[in-house]
């Protein structure tokens, strides 16, 4: 048993698992999946007073289910690397750990926490609730999520051969 829990599993399975997370949330908690709204929470929680009504008149109380979900989704994923990996899981490349790499990730979770609140989601709201609740909008978003995901990948490949 633990051999099979050691070794990679299909990507299915992965995809199984995170789709009975929506209805598993739905009806234990009545919640919506998505993870975005975790960062209006910590931003509501360091600035109650702010001018901003988007973190001024966020609900603190009923949105603290957010952090202990990311929290819970960071522990599950160190315990994975850690404890069930047969090898070291690598958490960051040797190419991002200088300042030029810090910057660039700095800059990237800035450009996508910015698009998830312009795009009233993040990724993971849009692309599994959004949909299987019908919402024409987080088709759309969904979509071009995966076509800025395919130009920048092949953009990178294309400057990599030049």
């Amino acid at each position: 048993m633990m051999q099979l829990i050691m070794e990679p599993w299909p990507w299915w399975v992965s995809g199984i698992l995170v789709g009975l997370t929506v209805p598993l949330l739905h009806i234990m908690s009545g919640q919506s999946f998505g993870i975005s709204t975790s960062f209006q929470q910590v931003g509501s929680m360091c600035t109650p007073h702010s001018r901003a009504s988007y973190l001024r008149d966020f609900d603190r109380r009923q949105g603290l289910w957010t952090l202990v979900f990311v929290v819970g989704i960071a522990v599950g994923g160190f315990v994975a690397a850690h404890l069930l990996s047969a090898s070291p899981v690598e958490f960051l490349p040797a190419s991002y750990q200088n300042v030029g790499g810090a910057i660039w990730l700095i800059v990237g979770g800035f450009l996508i926490g910015f698009g998830a609140r312009y795009a009233g989601g993040c990724t993971s709201g849009h692309a599994i609730t959004g949909i299987a609740n019908l919402n024409w909008p987080s088709l759309v978003a969904t979509i071009f999520f995966f076509v800025g995901g395919l130009a920048v990948t092949w953009g990178r490949l294309i400057l990599q051969v030049f």
